[in-house]
Order: structure tokens, then sequence, then C-alpha cells
């Protein structure tokens, strides 16, 4: 079921929803990326067997400059991270919602990623990626990289939304619903099956790759 935070379920082990955050990539005024992001919780609207919390990147204001290894953060970064850090250790699994900057995924989006390590490992990523003749997909192939350094699990199929001269309409949602629809019930069906998994697997055999 779609959510703006994360929902509380009383169901447990292999039962319980999993717990999906939705990251929304772009922070560039007159985005398509928060439209995009709605439709694509719809798409999933109905489905007790998911979570959905969104983080959009707008509104978490990290900042650029990292400590060295073994240093403190600054008193800025320690807020920032204070809400979003947990939500992503409590994730099961994510799906990254990203256009494409020219043939690659938006810097606020690397920096998000970066800021993070252990609450990547081992889960599961979903992909939808919006933008020009290739649909964000040169972005998709570059992130994928990027997260199996942080050894996460990308899902073979993504959504590609294409335009917006084609594909978008000027509210940022597809205009082929049936098809772009059909392909999120395709890639959450495949994170369903590897979050779960995942999740059991950590459970019963902690990673320690």
């Amino acid at each position: 079921m779609p959510a703006t935070e994360a929902t509380p379920t009383t169901r447990t082990g292999e039962d319980a929803p999993l717990r999906v955050a939705v990251i929304v990539g772009s922070v560039r005024e007159g985005r398509a990326g928060r439209a995009v992001t709605d439709w694509f919780l719809g798409t999933a609207e109905g489905d007790d067997g998911l979570d959905l919390d969104v983080i959009d990147l707008a509104d978490v204001d990290l900042p650029l400059v990292m400590p060295g290894w073994g240093g403190t953060p600054s008193p800025e970064a320690v807020a920032a991270l204070a809400d979003v850090t947990p939500r992503l250790a409590a994730a099961d699994a994510f799906v990254v919602v990203t256009p494409e900057y020219n043939h690659s995924f938006p810097a606020a989006l690397k920096n998000f990623i970066d800021w993070h390590f252990e609450q990547w490992r081992a889960k599961p990523v979903g992909f939808v990626s919006y933008g020009g003749l290739a649909g964000g997909l040169r972005a998709v192939e570059q992130l994928r990289l990027v997260f199996a350094e942080l050894h996460a699990m990308t899902m073979r199929d993504a959504v590609s939304l294409h335009g917006p001269w084609s594909g978008l309409t000027e509210d940022g949602t597809p205009r082929d619903e049936t098809v772009c629809g059909n392909a999120a019930k395709d890639m959450l069906g495949q994170l369903s099956w590897w979050g779960r998994a995942l999740r059991t697997a950590r459970v019963t055999r902690p990673y320690t790759g």
C-alpha cells in the first residue's frame, strides 16, 4: 500500500509486508520526479504485501562535504541523516526513481547513496526511470554498477518512461498506462521475491561479504 512514511504492521515473519523505501532521486526545480513517483505508488495500490516509504531527496539537506575515514559528520549532516538513515536500515528493499541527466543520474542521488553503506547491503533495488528517448535507462545501467559495489541486488527488469514529448504527459504520468503499469507490476514482482528471500537470508545467515 502506498504511503509517505513507513507504515507499522502487526504481521511478523514471512507474512510481514515487505518494507520498501521509494527514493525520489531528482531535486531539480520543475522536476517530473515526484509526479512519476506518485504514478508508481498508484500502481502498487491495493497490494497489502508492501509497505512503501517515500524518501524525497528534495527534503533531505545532505551536505556534499563528507568527513574523512573515521571522522565525525557535521551537525548539518547528522541532522539530515537522523531521519533517513533509520528508514533505509529498516527497509527490506528499495525502488529508485531517477531521471537521466547528461547520460547519467543526478548528483544529489549519488551523494545520498554515498552517505550510506551498510543500509544497502544484501537488499534488492528496483528502478523507475524517465527522460528522453532512452527513458533514463543509461542512468539505470550506471546505478547498477554503483549498487553492485554496495553489495545490493538490482532487479533485471526496470520501469522506463520515455518523454516528455513521447511517453509522459505534462503532469508526469505515462501516456501508455497499460504498458508502463504492467512493467511496474513485473518489477515489483521481482522485487518482492528477492526482498522476501533476502530478508529471510539475512536473519538465518547474516551477510558478511
